[in-house]
């Protein structure tokens, strides 16, 4: 103990060193001011906390307390181990409060002293900072909300694709960087710092605030947080530019030549090289092709009636070749898929190693597999069929997303044009 700290001392107890009276304060491990929180069986003393009484403070066969000759309720706890810890405390109505600060390793006494008048501000303002403390650990944050937001929306009205997707966002993205937040304490300036971190993959970046958007309208409709508070309200998407990419005519061709050519070699599976056609053939989007049965393939009426697709129930117009090549696809006992996998009785779940290898075989490394939709669509435009047409073998039940293709109906008019005006301009130079 610091012998200037002690204005009087008393021993207590029956002949045995026990709880020691520091200055006019009542016995116990009390700090000053008369914030009363009796510690039975502990020592007291006091002295100002600076770095070097806290280096200096040996540990004893029990914990003792070192409470701050300048700020009253700031105290070092010094255990056994020789661990020591910062420490408030203080009076809430008329129940003793005390907040661990942190350990002495890892806070300086510059910034326990600085903690410690903030707690001591908010406590004489009528406020308990150990009771927000409890309450703020006790609170749900945006993991729990993610959770129940799967639990009670993704996996009940979600599509199982689009959930995929929503998963991992979640997972990738989103719980990251929000998941321990408390749920009340996440703001516009947070959602907008988030949205702007992704701004390099603006999809990614739009896509997650969708999500987040639809996570806390749930969050106010379960009571989580106050009406009208959806921290993703008018923060603007970032522009995305659609990639219309699509194959020509010589593409098209080294495509069907690396398909027959792995077909005769035989080492690739004959429901991969099935699916891609398939996808050519009818514009179909990849998901609607994978998980194609064989109850849904009607060859009389030449069309695919799909009963879930992303845009609901849908039929698909099947042309010639797209028919033959089902007639002539094996149906497996025991298998409702057409694009069958490798184990009995279940689909091939992921073409993308497949068309990796083929696309870079036909020498097409950026062609995704949804560019065969794309190409789908344009041959329909270079043929002259109509928009609503094109629309309807691809099932779109929205005019606007038929008309991202409006602009290659030009060229056919284009190649006519140039032809006509090659032959007049030939005839006007002779």
């Amino acid at each position: 103990m610091t012998s200037r700290a002690l204005i009087s001392t008393r021993v207590l107890g029956r002949g045995k060193t026990g709880r020691i009276e520091v200055g006019r304060q009542p016995p116990g491990c009390n700090p000053p001011a008369a914030v009363k929180n009796p510690i039975d069986k502990c020592d007291t003393d006091m002295a100002k906390i600076t770095k070097r009484t806290v280096e200096t403070a040996a540990p004893r066969d029990k914990e003792y307390y070192i409470w701050d000759e300048d700020i009253p309720g700031l105290g070092l706890r010094v255990l056994p181990s020789g661990r020591r810890q910062y420490i408030v405390q203080y009076r809430a109505g008329r129940r003793s409060r005390r907040i661990s600060l942190g350990p002495s390793t890892v806070l300086t006494t510059e910034q326990a002293r600085s903690r410690a008048l903030a707690i001591l501000a908010d406590a004489r303002s009528g406020k308990d900072p150990a009771a927000d403390r409890e309450a703020r650990r006790e609170a749900l944050l945006v993991k729990d909300l993610a959770e129940r937001f799967d639990q009670q929306h993704i996996s009940l009205r979600i599509k199982a694709s689009t959930a995929k997707g929503y998963r991992r966002s979640l997972a990738k993205f989103i719980l990251p960087k929000l998941g321990q937040m408390v749920i009340t304490d996440v703001t516009r300036a947070d959602i907008a710092k988030f949205h702007h971190d992704l701004r390099h993959i603006p999809y990614e970046a739009n896509r997650c605030l969708e999500i987040i958007s639809k996570m806390f309208n749930l969050a106010e409709l379960w009571g989580l947080r106050p009406d009208g508070s959806n921290p993703r309200r008018l923060i603007q998407k970032y522009p995305e530019v659609k990639r219309e990419r699509f194959l020509s005519l010589d593409e098209i061709k080294h495509l069907g030549d690396v398909l027959r050519e792995v077909e005769q070699e035989g080492r690739e599976m004959p429901s991969a090289i099935l699916a891609i056609r398939l996808l050519l053939y009818t514009g179909c989007r990849l998901s609607e092709i994978m998980t194609l049965q064989w109850d849904y393939v009607d060859l009389e009426e030449r069309v695919l009636n799909l009963p879930d697709s992303k845009t609901g129930a849908k039929k698909v117009f099947l042309g010639r070749p797209a028919r033959e090549l089902l007639e002539s696809t094996p149906r497996l006992p025991d298998n409702p898929w057409v694009i069958t996998g490798i184990i009995p009785g279940c689909r091939l779940t992921d073409l993308q190693p497949f068309w990796q290898r083929v696309r870079a075989r036909a020498g097409l490394p950026e062609v995704r597999i949804h560019d065969l939709r794309h190409t789908f669509a344009s041959t329909a435009i270079a043929a002259g069929h109509s928009l609503p047409i094109i629309g309807k073998l691809l099932g779109h039940t929205q005019v606007q997303t038929t008309a991202r293709y409006a602009h290659l109906a030009a060229q056919p008019a284009m190649i006519a044009a140039d032809s006509i005006t090659d032959v007049l301009d030939r005839a006007l130079a002779a």
